[in-house]
């Protein structure tokens, strides 16, 4: 069979950029690969609204909070049933809206930004509004400003509890002075490392400190009278808790910042958003996911260069993604995640039907359940945290399990046409043709590298 460039590079926009080719997609995108990528850097205001029909984070948070100012346990333990349930519920919604998609690369870029700005299940309070934290913090801004995003996502609720904002106390703060408190930097380190400048940009433990100070009174309306039964709480949104606020002049990287109550960590978030060190940060992290584990430097100085001179404007950054010759050379350098993977095959099926709780079970038997990562830095970007000898089988048992939920009259030939056909080889064309029943081979397609890499 005959493969023209324009075929494998419908195949890269379709993998590395999307989630994976429908019926139909590959000769849709083949017509002009890199314009089909740059007609999705748009917002979608009917996605967020339906995805957004869900509830907010602030009324979640809300009802949680005030059941527990009851010290009813009956209630306590219904709200949160109610809300796990929720949660389940939203995140096979989420899945299935990967899956239908018609903007996969969009929605690539909300998974991304997600995983960088990592709030997980690890810790139980976060859990109900994960789902939440992604809708309201991550997906209105992946074509926007870095520095609306960084805003949105550290002064939201989840973040705030997830890296124990609520609890850092200021000493000379009103409250710090009355109470044996303590201030807690795990917010202010994970922005400096995982979030902008990296863990080589140049700050210090001081940095660290000083910003951690600018942080405190961050908080949410709610988190303050959870053990207080005669107050009630009001909403469950941000807040700026002044009594707990470390007063006074801040220097961070060696600017100083003069008292301004919930405005000094605005200001600094908007410099950091801003720095050379994040424009490098960031570049790398974008080249290492969508060009290769380990990211050319030609590659990184391009989009740091976009990054940096645009003001972290991500719409530019994206186009630029777009046109890196570096990202167009090779079609399958990269391994899929779990997620992926599963969201690339329900894609090739046409979304066909798969019960909710077999790809939830699968995705945790693979190790990659949804906001659960294991810390803040997120899920590794990189192909030998994926391919253990049992996470592969994890794989392999997972894909030959779908395989068997599918319609008989599904033909693994035409799905291999439909999806790897531009970088398939003899050998797997063989082996599908070959197979002795069609669930075999679905499953040999499924379980091929040309199909678990990217």
């Amino acid at each position: 069979m005959e493969v023209f460039m324009s075929d494998v590079e419908a195949f890269i926009a379709l993998n590395r950029f999307g989630l994976g080719a429908g019926p139909g997609d590959l000769e849709i995108v083949t017509e002009d690969p890199a314009q089909w990528l740059r007609s999705q850097i748009r917002a979608d205001a009917a996605i967020a609204s339906r995805l957004n029909a869900f509830g907010s984070s602030s009324d979640i948070v809300k009802d949680i909070f005030e059941a527990r100012m009851t010290s009813d346990k009956g209630l306590i333990k219904e709200v949160k049933k109610k809300y796990n349930k929720k949660f389940r519920i939203e995140v096979a919604a989420r899945m299935q809206h990967a899956v239908q998609s018609t903007t996969p690369f969009a929605e690539r870029m909300v998974a991304f930004w997600s995983n960088h700005f990592t709030v997980s299940r690890t810790k139980a309070v976060t859990g109900p509004i994960l789902p939440a934290f992604e809708r309201e913090a991550i997906r209105p801004h992946v074509f926007g400003k870095f520095d609306d995003m960084l805003q949105a996502v550290t002064g939201h609720v989840a973040m705030l509890s997830y890296l124990d904002n609520v609890v850092s106390v200021g000493k000379n703060s009103r409250l710090g002075k009355r109470r044996n408190k303590s201030m807690n930097e795990n917010l202010a380190r994970e922005i400096l490392e995982l979030h902008t400048l990296g863990v080589n940009g140049g700050y210090t433990q001081k940095d660290v400190m000083e910003f951690a100070k600018a942080l405190t009174g961050w908080s949410f309306g709610g988190y303050r009278n959870r053990k207080n039964k005669k107050r009630r709480a009001v909403h469950g949104g941000f807040e700026f808790n002044s009594a707990i606020h470390e007063p006074g002049v801040k220097s961070i990287l060696g600017k100083t910042y003069h008292e301004g109550g919930v405005n000094e960590a605005k200001r600094i978030l908007t410099d950091l958003a801003l720095h050379r060190s994040t424009a490098n940060f960031i570049a790398t992290k974008l080249v290492r996911h969508f060009v290769n584990d380990d990211p050319p430097p030609s590659a990184i100085r391009k989009i740091e260069r976009v990054f940096f001179n645009s003001g972290g404007d991500l719409k530019e950054v994206s186009q630029a993604l777009i046109s890196l010759e570096e990202v167009w050379q090779e079609p399958l350098p990269k391994v899929k995640t779990p997620y992926e993977m599963a969201v690339s095959v329900l894609r090739a099926v046409d979304g066909t039907r798969v019960p909710p709780n077999l790809l939830a079970k699968g995705l945790t038997s693979m190790g990659h359940s949804p906001f659960n990562a294991p810390s803040p830095a997120g899920w590794p970007d990189v192909a030998s945290h994926w391919l253990s000898p049992e996470a592969l089988m994890r794989r392999v048992e997972w894909v030959r399990t779908i395989s068997t939920r599918l319609p008989a009259t599904m033909d693994p030939t035409r799905l291999l046409a439909q999806t790897v056909a531009p970088v398939a080889s003899g050998q797997l064309r063989d082996m599908i043709s070959g197979a002795p029943t069609t669930d075999v081979g679905i499953a040999l397609l499924f379980a091929s590298a040309e199909f678990q890499r990217r």
